[in-house]
């Protein structure tokens, strides 16, 4: 950042571990609560070994928070049961009220699940534009061709490098996806836990709004495109004249 911003910031190693970690793993251990028990294919045993693991995860993960912010017992207690409610408690819940109304019909849970997930992605960009309003109307063009720059960039270069190794079509694509898509709300939350969401966020905020734009127009063309390979393992349907 001092060798290309022109600027050193501080960063804390520990803190901002702990705050990835409870921005994507306790959400995504979330998401494994909600599918085992919106499922309901596993059997007892697999239920209490799977939640126990995802328990001392949020466990292990409360304990590092009150070493790293030197609380003391009420509080650790405190966040262990914040954490415990939301992550853990509050899944089984949702999944047993999707369940018990939708009754296992998956295209209607389809897509109340894309809505809600297209609502947090709008409700992300909605707070982290509003404080930094005024920033993007003097650079927000400037900000836009960088980020267009920065992902289609980033899309040629996975792609490119699964090339020269001469990796399947299919891997390749994947490659392109996973450098061509950062995580725009992983760097809006660690620009608001910064205290900067209205300078530092704006750049998750544009390439987070182009790079699904881009995304979803490169998903639509592969996907009337399958790569060679998966054309050649196509059990035929009918029997050649």
């Amino acid at each position: 950042m001092k060798f290309i911003g022109g600027q050193y910031i501080k960063v804390d190693l520990l803190k901002m571990m702990l705050d990835i970690f409870n921005m994507m793993i306790l959400p995504i251990i979330a998401g494994f609560i909600f599918n085992l028990f919106n499922d309901n294919r596993e059997t007892r045993r697999v239920k209490i070994i799977q939640m126990t693991g995802f328990f001392f995860v949020i466990l292990i993960a409360s304990i590092l928070t009150m070493i790293y912010r030197d609380d003391n017992f009420a509080k650790f207690l405190l966040v262990l049961a914040k954490s415990i409610g939301i992550f853990y408690i509050l899944p089984i819940i949702v999944a047993e009220i999707f369940r018990y109304y939708l009754k296992g019909d998956k295209k209607a849970m389809s897509e109340i699940l894309a809505f809600l997930s297209k609502f947090g992605i709008v409700l992300i960009l909605a707070v982290t534009a509003a404080p930094g309003r005024d920033a993007l109307l003097t650079i927000g063009g400037l900000m836009i061709v960088l980020s267009a720059f920065h992902i289609l960039s980033g899309f040629l270069f996975g792609y490119t490098v699964g090339r020269l190794f001469k990796l399947p079509e299919q891997d390749r694509r994947v490659l392109a996806f996973e450098t061509g898509m950062p995580n725009g709300g992983l760097g809006s939350g660690l620009a608001m836990q910064m205290g900067k969401i209205a300078t530092v966020g704006l750049g998750p905020l544009i390439w987070g709004s182009l790079m699904n734009v881009v995304g979803s127009m490169l998903a639509n063309f592969w996907q009337v495109r399958p790569p060679k390979e998966q054309k050649e393992n196509v059990p035929e349907t009918e029997p050649k004249k």
